[in-house]
């Protein structure tokens, strides 16, 4: 697990931190304080990467915008 503050991650790399906390939890031979705090950082990291999400779909949205293309997207699954 990186120390990074996940503000600074990028997608990318919340993702993959996100994907070992899961595989952490799944494994069930974390203690339970350990648990929690896993859980807390899953959430955060999730809200991280639906952030980055939303900003880039906003920024797809206003280029197709500027080029007079159809905008409005579809939300990515489980986000």
């Amino acid at each position: 697990m990186t120390d990074k503050p996940i503000p600074e991650m990028s997608f990318e790399e919340a993702m993959a931190a996100l994907e070992q906390v899961v595989t952490q939890l799944e494994r069930g031979d974390v203690a339970l304080e350990d648990s929690i705090k896993l859980y807390e950082r899953g959430a955060a990291l999730k809200a991280h990467c639906a952030e980055k999400l939303k900003a880039a779909e906003e920024k797809v949205e206003l280029i197709r915008a500027q080029e007079g293309r159809a905008i409005g997207t579809t939300p990515v699954e489980g986000m």
